[in-house]
């Protein structure tokens, strides 16, 4: 079964999740889906002017019951780090005073 989920459905729904003018901003995104399992359609978006008016540059569409998990993930991956990786205090060590 896994084999004929590689690929979504031309019959089920797909939304869409992710916009960017950027192709390369999307690339990092889909890999970001595939990587945790959300299978996703990357397309122009002047090709779906129709679905989406006004919209240019990529989008990326997943399954509908997807959706909300790659919504969660995209926004974690756009959250900063909360400064874990670098500390203010470590980085700046006081050096003795020259006289």
């Amino acid at each position: 079964m896994t084999e004929e989920r590689r690929r979504p459905d031309p019959d089920e729904k797909l939304v869409k999740v992710f916009d960017s003018e950027e192709e390369s901003e999307a690339m990092v995104v889909k890999g970001l889906l595939d990587s945790a399992g959300i299978d996703s359609d990357l397309m122009s978006g002047s090709l779906l002017q129709e679905a989406f008016p006004g919209l240019g540059g990529m989008i990326i569409l997943v399954r509908e019951e997807d959706a909300g998990k790659a919504r969660e993930l995209i926004a974690e991956s756009r959250r900063p780090s909360g400064g874990d990786d670098l500390e203010d205090d470590d980085s700046t060590e006081e050096m003795p005073a020259k006289e």
